[in-house]
């Protein structure tokens, strides 16, 4: 497996109320625009039955790149994550779909971001908005208008659509709601889909910036096609030592032997590197491992939503994707570290005996859930 070692120099979009990154086009697909109108933004219209959304459409498959095997090295040892195949449906119609449901996603995200919001708890920290929820809305009629018989798998919504399909679409309408809801970076739109069961496209569109100044920047990915931000490709960092890099992690809702174990981790890897950073979104976190600005991220307890579009966009930006014990990854699972790739097992050298010792203690971690009937090649 060779991968895409250019990088193109970003060039920082002026902060803006509104998304600079995002250009207009026309959404092609008919549908029955009384079913969603009513909760899109004043951004997106509708004329003669089409939507058109302010959006970029730009395909990053003719993107020229240089190949090197920097991760065949690695590649052996943490196996990939990423699709062997498409299915029937070609890559570039699916990245086509994938980044413009992530895109309305955040377009109605952006419409709510320096508004009151109006919260509800899913649990007593756990909390859910209403822009959450109509931000799946509108991905959800994008997946549907396209591919009616997908399965799809949202944060919000569950499972919906056909148990036989050999697609599956995993669906983060907002991830890291608890910083939107305070206004506080970082949060995205996460959409990843899966082909029986491994990732085969990816978006996160990032919200960057802060209150009265949001912007947004959009990562993709395809299996074997490179990641990209802003349709610029993307690579990891070069870093190989643990004392000169600078890590991520997160900490989930259930303050349980897993949470006090990733406590202890989080000190442990303070005490020898240039810091470990909490900010509360796993699809941020994972791009900004992919974009290279920071070497590593692990988590206990995610859910396939929150993984889907990541750790692809990891793989395809060089990286190395693994569970925290370093066995083989699925989205199914409960655990999950990315990094550079060369500096995974060194991370792994901590990270690795703290996991096996949880499942001593038989803290399950086993899959977190996989949709009845729906076949994989896992």
């Amino acid at each position: 497996m060779v991968r895409c070692m250019i990088l193109s120099p970003l060039t920082p979009s002026k902060i803006h109320q509104l998304p600079t990154s995002i250009q207009p086009f026309k959404f092609n697909h008919t549908t029955n625009s009384s079913s969603i109108s009513s909760f899109l933004p004043k951004s997106i219209s509708l004329k003669n039955g089409n939507f058109e959304y302010p959006i970029s459409l730009k395909s990053n498959s003719s993107k020229t790149c240089v190949f090197c095997t920097k991760a065949v090295l690695y590649e052996t040892q943490f196996p990939k994550v990423g699709a062997q195949s498409f299915g029937s449906i070609p890559a570039h119609q699916l990245l086509h779909v994938v980044e413009n449901a992530a895109k309305v996603g955040a377009q109605v995200v952006m419409e709510a971001v320096n508004k009151p919001r109006k919260i509800s708890y899913k649990g007593l920290t756990d909390l859910v908005t209403e822009t959450d929820k109509m931000s799946e809305a509108a991905i959800l009629e994008v997946v549907r208008t396209n591919f009616k018989d997908h399965l799809i798998l949202g944060e919000e919504g569950g499972i919906i659509g056909d148990s036989s399909s050999d697609y599956l679409w995993c669906i983060d309408p907002l991830d890291g709601t608890t910083n939107f809801a305070h206004g506080y970076p970082s949060f995205a739109v996460s959409v990843g889909v899966l082909f029986r069961g491994r990732p085969v496209a990816a978006a996160v569109v990032e919200f960057v910036g802060g209150a009265m100044c949001w912007n947004t920047r959009t990562f993709t990915a395809t299996a074997g096609g490179g990641a990209f931000c802003n349709g610029q490709p993307i690579q990891v960092s070069t870093n190989d030592l643990v004392e000169r890099s600078l890590l991520v992690t997160g900490f989930g809702y259930e303050h349980d032997e897993a949470w006090l174990t990733n406590i202890n981790l989080f000190k442990d890897f303070t005490d020898v590197s240039r810091g470990v950073r909490r900010l509360g979104a796993a699809a941020v976190d994972m791009c900004h491992v992919a974009l290279g600005i920071v070497d590593a991220y692990w988590e206990y307890r995610l859910k396939p939503w929150d993984m889907a579009a990541g750790v692809l966009i990891v793989e395809e930006a060089g990286g190395a994707v693994s569970r925290m014990n370093g066995e083989k990854f699925c989205v199914f699972d409960r655990s999950v570290l990315v990094s550079n790739g060369v500096l995974h097992p060194k991370l792994l050298e901590k990270i690795g005996p703290a996991t096996d010792r949880l499942k001593e203690k038989s803290i399950d971690f086993s899959w977190w859930y996989k949709p009845e009937n729906y076949s994989t090649d896992l």
